[in-house]
C-alpha cells in the first residue's frame, strides 16, 4: 500500500467518506476505509479516531464555513442580533442544501435529541449564541441572570435542531417553507425575549398549525 501522504488531510478524508456513503460503499470499519483509499490505517488515526468522528467533523466544518462567510462581510458586525441570527440560519442551511443527500443519510432517520454526530456543531453554536448581543430581561440578580443566559443558549440550540428537522422533512420547492419557518420562528423568539408584542408569535403559530393540520 502506498499512502498518499502529500494529499492527506481531514477534508480529503471527509470527501472520500461522503463519496463512499453516497455511492452505497459505506465502509464497515476504519481498516476497510483505509484499504479502499490506499491509506495506512495508522495515518487515518492522525486525523480521526473512528468513522463517526468524520461525520462530527462534517457538521463542525459546515458551521465554521458559515461563520467565515458571515464574517467576510463588513456589514455583518453592524447587524442587530436578530439579523445576525437570521443571516446565520440562511447561510447555514444554504450550505446544508449543497450536502442534503449526505445529511439525510447521516441524521435524516434519527431523533435529533441527543445526537453524538452533532456534538461539535452544538459546542460551536452555543458559543456563537452566547456572544450575540441579545437584549435580555435584567432580573437584578447575578445568579438568575447567568441561569437565564444558559437557558436562552440551550433554547437557541433546540431551535436549530427543530429547524434542521423541519428542513429534512420539507418537500417544498427550494425548501421555501424552511425559509418561512426560519423567519417566523426567529421573529417570534425575539418577540418573546424582548417581552413585546405577540403578533409574530401568533403568526408563527398559525404557520405551524397549517403545516401540521393541512386541510383535507
Amino acid at each position: 500500500m502506498n499512502p498518499q501522504d502529500n494529499t492527506i488531510d481531514k477534508n480529503q478524508i471527509l470527501t472520500w467518506y461522503i463519496d463512499d456513503v453516497l455511492n452505497d460503499k459505506q465502509p464497515k470499519n476504519v481498516y476497510a476505509f483505509s484499504q479502499a483509499h490506499q491509506l495506512e490505517e495508522a495515518e487515518f488515526y492522525n486525523y480521526f479516531s473512528n468513522l463517526e468522528t468524520i461525520e462530527n467533523y462534517f457538521y463542525e466544518a459546515l458551521f465554521e464555513a458559515t461563520l467565515e462567510t458571515l464574517q467576510s462581510s463588513e456589514d455583518y458586525e453592524l447587524y442587530p442580533a436578530k439579523d445576525k441570527i437570521l443571516s446565520f440560519y440562511y447561510t447555514f442551511f444554504e450550505n446544508l442544501k449543497m450536502n442534503r443527500s449526505f445529511v439525510q443519510h447521516s441524521i435524516g432517520s434519527q431523533s435529533l435529541k441527543d445526537l453524538g454526530k452533532l456534538k461539535g456543531l452544538r459546542k460551536g453554536f452555543l458559543e456563537y449564541a452566547n456572544h450575540l448581543e441579545i437584549e435580555k430581561i435584567d432580573f437584578k440578580q447575578k445568579d438568575v441572570n447567568k441561569a437565564s443566559e444558559k437557558v436562552m443558549a440551550e433554547s437557541a440550540w433546540f431551535h436549530l435542531l427543530g429547524t434542521l428537522k423541519f428542513w429534512l422533512n420539507d418537500k417544498s420547492a427550494n425548501f421555501e417553507k424552511t425559509d418561512v419557518f426560519i423567519e417566523k420562528s426567529v421573529n417570534a423568539g425575539f418577540e418573546l425575549i424582548n417581552v413585546s408584542a405577540f403578533k409574530n408569535v401568533a403568526d408563527f403559530g398559525k404557520f405551524i398549525f397549517k403545516e401540521f393540520n393541512p386541510v383535507k
